[in-house]
């Protein structure tokens, strides 16, 4: 039973989050959008776009898109098996 648990720790010391970023300006930008995009079955067959140009009042304004998925967005994958996958996503905007 020790060992098991050892394992189960363990595993969830390994296992990172993902995250993804584009950077579109080496000036620092404030975050002006934040949404959580809902994915099922790892995002099979689906995807998701967020027009950052419209967020920021156009492209010359975006500096910075993040998209991570994070330790909270993985235990739902674990709790649900793997069939809802949610992702964290994050628009930067020049000031």
């Amino acid at each position: 039973m020790k060992n098991m648990f050892l394992l189960v720790i363990f595993s969830l010391v390994m296992s990172g989050c993902a995250q993804q970023t584009f950077v579109m300006s080496d000036s620092h930008g404030e975050l002006n959008d934040k949404s959580t995009q809902h994915f099922f079955v790892n995002g099979l067959a689906q995807e998701k776009e967020i027009n950052a140009a419209e967020v920021c009042g156009g492209i010359e304004k975006v500096a910075k898109v993040e998209v991570q998925e994070t330790f909270l967005n993985g235990l739902a994958n674990v709790a649900t098996f793997g069939i809802y996958t949610p992702r964290e996503a994050r628009i930067y905007c020049k000031k």
